[in-house]
């Protein structure tokens, strides 16, 4: 008889492990017990990889629907935060903060200041990086998620342990949990999901300790049941040249019964470009490609330049539109609700959240809210301590909540995204919000854009602000263009009373300027810069002068006519 052999050494990396049949098995004597239980194991295993398990995710996604509607806030995060405390107590970031004496929220906010990413590497993860061994979370740190800033080329080594991997998943799910619930009659689990990402390949720090994109170390890390209902395989999203990748990954999943689609909203259009021209040679993107797909998840950036976009793609199917809020220091909130209605909060799953008004970030001693306190309608920036040791880290986003019983937010920009070069203090939502509402009354749709401060030259001259925009439609009149600056215009002014002063009478600051550039300029710059395609990200607001400079450069060279 056959049995799961147990106990099997290796020195692979986690990722390295296969095969696909989760159990190694030996031959052994018959017996009866061990017999049933390898056949039950069999089974499930038919049962959930082989054949369509959506009925046993619908049995899951009802219990923890049940579970999150008698979920009481408060309770269930000063609880999450005393568990992870208790759990890091003999760490030396531990030990250094009395964790043994901290019995509740306050404790905890008096013991451990705020620490940006910079704080947390230079003090505790630098000094024995990649072997990190309890030093801010117990235990050994498997893999560490590589990020790099929008603006910046600053690499970021971020710890993801093998507790934050189980705390995704449960993200994951609550995702699949939201989609069943408003779609009841879903078959999700009866194809794949493809989740467009960067490279799969992960790279080799140390013994046992591996590192790459989140995306990457996502399919490397699942569980063996989800593995058959993911694409693409590892080994073919391996590769680091995006357009190669788009390319492989295009032509083999017109091969697949695709029901879910997740990634990056800009790079998801990209894909379907491509996709439409190699699937009989479409002169548009569609999701005719894949017929039974039924979800689309997205997230990374906001998502209102691209909603008319996608909303047109998925008229005529049953896709639905659902956003995901996911940073590689964790999986924060998923869309429970309307696109409008913000994000619901992950509670139970291993992370403790924090919110400082975004104008005392910088002072010595910033007011510190969490879920109990937290105000609706504040702009905050939001601070994370999690189960990868994390401690009140700034993540560097900034939210907003819509409700508290249960905290729903909406992610209004980054702390360092904000355009106030001549004290007129627009932050990123409001600059979104009033491009989209522009390009709506000139009924157009825009690929990408950025916007930066233009400087006065001389003497007595105003500054303002340059937009790079790339719209989807190739022929905008000029007439379009004066209507779409005056829309602008006027929206961020009915916004933002700062910037409402600075435009008045043109005081202080001159009105908006805007550049069009060629279909494909942005993915051209973002590949010159090596930043092409994956978990990165076209910059909205550029306050470097180089990059912006970089941008308006290369734009000069894709300029229409």
């Amino acid at each position: 008889m056959l049995r799961q052999k147990s106990g099997v050494a290796s020195n692979r990396l986690p990722h390295e492990r296969g095969p696909e049949f989760p159990f190694r098995l030996e031959c052994v004597e018959c017996n009866p017990r061990a017999t049933f239980r390898v056949a039950l194991r069999i089974t499930w295993y038919v049962l959930v990889v082989m054949l369509d398990a959506t009925p046993l995710l619908r049995l899951y996604a009802r219990r923890r629907l049940a579970h999150l509607r008698v979920q009481r806030p408060a309770e269930t995060q000063e609880r999450q935060l005393l568990k992870l405390i208790r759990k890091a107590a003999h760490t030396r970031f531990g030990r250094d903060h009395g964790f043994a004496k901290i019995n509740s929220v306050k404790d905890f906010q008096n013991r451990v200041r705020l620490r940006a990413y910079e704080d947390m590497w230079g003090e505790y993860w630098s000094r024995d990086f990649p072997t990190l061994t309890d030093c801010s979370w117990p235990g050994a740190m498997p893999y560490f998620a590589l990020t790099s800033g929008t603006t910046t080329d600053i690499n970021k080594n971020i710890p993801y342990s093998n507790d934050m991997i189980r705390s995704n998943r449960r993200g994951a799910l609550d995702l699949l949990t939201h989609h069943l619930a408003n779609r009841p009659h879903s078959r999700i689990f009866g194809g794949k999901t493809f989740m467009l990402g960067g490279s799969t390949d992960l790279v080799r720090e140390a013994p046992g300790v591996s590192s790459g994109e989140l995306s990457g170390i996502a399919p490397n890390t699942a569980p063996f049941w989800a593995r058959s209902r993911l694409f693409p395989p590892v080994k073919l999203a391996a590769s680091f040249d995006w357009e190669e990748k788009v390319d492989m990954l295009a032509r083999a999943s017109l091969t697949e019964d695709i029901r879910g689609f997740g990634g990056t909203p800009s790079w998801m259009l990209i894909f379907l470009d491509r996709l439409a021209a190699l699937d009989g040679g479409k002169a548009q993107r569609s999701l005719r490609s894949y017929p039974k797909l039924e979800l689309i998840a997205h997230g990374g950036v906001n998502f209102a330049p691209y909603r008319r976009q996608f909303e047109k793609l998925c008229e005529g199917t049953a896709a639905e539109l659902r956003e995901i809020y996911v940073a590689s220091e964790g999986f924060i909130a998923v869309a429970d609700r309307g696109s409008d209605d913000g994000l619901r909060m992950l509670l139970d799953a291993g992370i403790f959240y924090e919110f400082v008004p975004l104008a005392e970030l910088g002072s010595p001693a910033p007011t510190r809210h969490w879920i109990a306190d937290a105000e609706i309608g504040v702009n905050y920036a939001l601070v994370l301590s999690s189960c990868a040791g994390v401690w009140s880290y700034v993540l560097g986003d900034t939210v907003m909540l819509v409700d508290r019983d249960p905290p729903r937010l909406l992610v209004t920009g980054r702390t360092a995204y904000s355009l106030s070069a001549f004290g007129e203090h627009l932050i990123g939502t409001e600059i979104e919000t009033s491009v989209t509402a522009a390009a709506d009354a000139i009924d157009a749709m825009i690929s990408d854009y950025s916007v930066g401060p233009i400087f006065p030259e001389k003497e007595g001259e105003l500054g303002g602000h340059l937009y790079i925009i790339e719209f989807l439609e190739p022929n905008i009149s000029s007439p379009q263009l004066e209507k779409f600056t005056q829309i602008l215009d006027r929206q961020l002014c009915e916004t933002n009373a700062d910037y409402d002063g600075h435009r008045a009478e043109g005081f202080g600051l001159n009105p908006p300027l805007i550049r069009t550039v060629r279909s494909g300029t942005f993915a051209a710059w973002m590949k010159q810069r090596g930043k092409l395609g994956g978990q990165h990200k076209v910059p909205r607001i550029i306050n470097d002068p180089s990059l912006f400079q970089d941008l308006q450069e290369f734009s000069d060279r894709h300029s229409p006519g």
